[in-house]
């Protein structure tokens, strides 16, 4: 109570100060939120914006210790230091779990981790201290998003300018925390797609060192492990042999952004989500139910002879439907992006549609655009563009039934 009370003494005398919401921010990381409810409330609750992101936060640290042992696995199988296991997540053995593997990731991850809190943090510190308002928690879940939805050898300058963008474009302008109509994190993938594309595609971003591997093959070095292209990148160009069975695209024993591969890990912080009511479950399933839906219609054209298989979209056109679901982003964006209670719709029939749009479009930027075969973080944004319009109409449609209902009593 002694605390608190000097607290609050200290922050009354130094209330005009430019300094004050920097202040306050730390405070907030370390212990609980600084604002509270002046007037009457109808409803009293535990949670708050912290507590909010943390759980997310918390749901995606499994994603992110194993994307670190992942990242060093397919390391050190590209350069032909240890041999790939096939077979699964069941067929691995210790050369997976050892502290190099982790120690590689952990060495490219954190630096990714530190820019992208760093970065974002001062510049809503310095939004703050001009406004002269709190800083909200909201960057909390970008930050962490942030590194694992990127390449692992993009450089941190890069990073830093994708970032500053994303937070100043993405979410400042439009008024901070909850104001914002754009996704944060997919603002600044989608600034270091269109300004960085050969740092954002091909195979040459997904695993660490493969640049430097390339050059060692040019060189004269009789490495043959694989490049490190990913499974879209490979249907993409018509190579439909990949080298993974199914069980390492659902562990996640493969070449991708550090988040994104294991889907095992994904469906878990899923249902946790869910569980704490943090995460919308109607916009998971509806995402998943789109790009089924999306899936099972170029299935069907190929199926019916409609495109010849020199076509370049043959390949990803004939994937089957379902295993879309476990290639790619197409789960982690519809779990942990197209989730956010800011950008989303807020109708329960909205979220449906929201959703359900979210995945067909996906999986139909991924189908016809070989360059870039990732189409998810692209549906999510659009969408967010979309939601309050979705929201209006839903509105609109209940507000039609309800007086047609009206009329007829009233007859």
């Amino acid at each position: 109570m002694g605390l608190k009370s000097n607290l609050h003494n200290f922050r009354q005398k130094n209330k005009d100060k430019k300094w004050l919401p920097a202040f306050s921010a730390i405070h907030t990381f370390l212990y609980l939120p600084n604002e509270t409810t002046h007037n009457g409330t109808h409803i009293k609750a535990a949670d708050d914006l912290k507590r909010t992101m943390n759980i997310v936060i918390m749901a995606m640290v499994p994603c992110l210790l194993f994307g670190m042992f992942n990242a060093g696995y397919q390391h050190h199988v590209a350069f032909g230091e240890i041999e790939r296991a096939a077979g699964g997540f069941f067929s691995l053995d210790s050369t997976f779990w050892t502290m190099d593997n982790f120690m590689v990731g952990f060495w490219k991850v954190i630096p990714l981790v530190i820019v992208s809190y760093g970065v974002g943090l001062i510049i809503e510190i310095l939004f703050a201290m001009k406004n002269k308002h709190e800083v909200e928690e909201g960057y909390l879940v970008t930050g962490m998003l942030v590194p694992l939805i990127v390449p692992i050898d993009i450089p941190l300058w890069m990073l830093a300018v994708a970032v500053a963008f994303g937070v100043v474009i993405g979410k400042e302008v439009f008024g901070g925390t909850g104001m914002n109509i754009l996704n944060p994190a997919l603002t600044i993938r989608a600034f270091l797609f269109f300004a960085y594309p050969t740092w954002m595609s091909g195979d040459k971003v997904w695993v660490h060192g493969a640049v430097e591997r390339d050059q060692m093959i040019a060189n004269g070095s009789n490495l043959d492990a694989i490049s490190g292209e990913t499974i879209l990148g490979s249907y993409a160009q018509g190579n439909t042999n990949v080298v993974y069975d199914y069980w390492d695209m659902f562990w996640g024993i493969i070449p991708g952004s550090v988040g994104e591969t294991s889907k095992f890990l994904i469906i878990i912080g899923a249902l946790f989500l869910i569980f704490t009511k943090v995460g919308s479950w109607r916009i998971i399933f509806s995402t998943l139910i789109g790009a089924i839906t999306m899936g099972l219609i170029f299935n069907g054209v190929v199926n019916a002879g409609w495109i010849p298989e020199t076509s370049k979209f043959y390949g990803l056109m004939n994937v089957p439907f379902w295993q879309h679901l476990i290639i790619g982003s197409i789960l982690f964006g519809a779990v942990y992006m197209a989730t956010d209670p800011v950008t989303a719709s807020q109708t329960n029939k909205g979220k449906w549609i929201y959703g359900f749009l979210i995945g067909f479009i996906s999986i139909m930027i991924r189908v016809f655009n070989p360059a870039y075969p990732e189409g998810v973080f692209l549906a999510i944004l659009l969408m967010n563009v979309f939601a309050p319009t979705i929201d209006h109409y839903v509105v609109q449609g209940n507000v039609k039934r309800r007086m047609k209902r009206l009329k007829v009593k009233t007859a």
